[in-house]
């Protein structure tokens, strides 16, 4: 219908996303099912559906939000992660397809939150702000737009969501000992069970 109203799109901005917030052994496989399709099949629909036409005329822009817990796996985001890691698996390897097809007038960026406040986070609360702030809506929305204005392979917000992928170098107990830090479970806890 986009195509037929209003021809090739050459930029897709992909955000879809929902975070249920449960543990592992309490999601079904419908849970996981229903993540996998709104936060990244929704995303590969979306790239198969205008990136040819990007590809015809070497140009374009897909963005894709994934989040900081598609670079680090978080409590009580096993689906969610899962679902964001494969996103960035996924816009990482277009980028390469494009940049070795010689397709580089089509640039990729990939969005990767800490916690955004919205609807997705009912509310949750950073226990350390000063190190991971949950930002209003406006102020995430006016970084992205910078990022894609600038061509950005990446934009990670805030800065302390780097250390995410620092994971590959430091012992596990340190990470958990991060996450135990800024309190992060209790922080899930307290938005994501029901009382």
């Amino acid at each position: 219908q986009v195509k037929q109203e209003v021809g090739d799109v050459t930029i897709l901005i992909n955000n879809a996303g929902i975070l249920l917030g449960k543990k592992f052994c309490e999601l079904t496989d419908e849970d996981f099912e229903k993540t996998f399709r709104t936060n990244f099949f929704s995303q590969v629909w979306t790239c198969k559906a205008f990136l040819p036409a990007m590809v015809a005329c070497n140009r374009g822009h897909l963005v894709s939000t994934a989040s900081g817990s598609g670079l680090l796996g978080l409590y009580r985001q096993s689906d969610y992660s899962a679902s964001k890691s494969a996103i960035i698996g996924m816009m990482e390897a277009i980028n390469s397809e494009l940049y070795h097809g010689g397709k580089r007038g089509i640039k990729t960026t990939i969005i990767c939150p800490y916690f955004i406040s919205t609807g997705l986070s009912k509310g949750f609360k950073s226990a350390k702000p000063c190190l991971f702030p949950v930002y209003d809506p406006e102020y995430a929305a006016s970084r992205i737009v910078d990022a894609i204005k600038k061509e950005k392979n990446y934009l990670i917000m805030p800065p302390a969501v780097y250390l995410f992928g620092l994971k590959i170098f430091l012992p596990r107990k340190a990470v958990l000992f991060l996450g135990s830090y800024v309190k992060f479970p209790e922080s899930m806890e307290e938005a994501f069970v029901q009382k």
